[in-house]
């Protein structure tokens, strides 16, 4: 995979950890066609986030303890778990 790519993976963890957001928020701001930019492919299948379906049934994406644990081990600022 490609180390450049890394830091942008942690700035979509970072983004949700900060706050759960809503899913077509998420995948407008991160999803690419561009098979060298899987900044979202690449956070989905190494489970970084998750996906929480809400009562009013909107869907938001937040950072699992998996990308919380990426964060910490990248030095970053990790916030409390959101309920």
């Amino acid at each position: 995979m490609n180390d450049a790519l890394e830091p942008l993976i942690l700035d979509l963890v970072q983004s949700v950890a900060d706050a759960p957001r809503p899913y077509a928020e998420v995948i407008e701001a991160w999803r690419t066609s561009c098979p060298r930019l899987t900044v979202w492919e690449e956070a989905t299948e190494r489970g970084l986030v998750v996906f929480r379906w809400q009562p009013d049934g909107r869907l938001l994406i937040a950072a699992s303890e998996a990308g919380r644990a990426a964060l910490a081990g990248a030095g970053r600022l990790i916030p409390a778990t959101t309920p």
